[in-house]
């Protein structure tokens, strides 16, 4: 019997910046108006919780 797939995985990665994945960084800082350096200190500041960062940011 073959299990079932479920999107949970996904979503618990969309909700979470890995500051250390270049690609993921970058889309963030893009999507913030933010630079790189700033995304990695918001990162370390307040930990990989996207909405946290992004709150951190002043997203826009």
């Amino acid at each position: 019997m073959a299990t079932t797939q479920t999107t949970r995985g996904r979503s618990q990665d969309r909700a979470k910046v890995a500051g250390g994945q270049d690609h993921e960084v970058k889309y963030e800082a893009g999507k913030t108006g933010t630079s790189k350096a700033e995304v990695k200190s918001a990162v370390k500041s307040v930990g990989n919780s996207r909405k946290k960062v992004e709150d951190k940011l002043g997203k826009k």
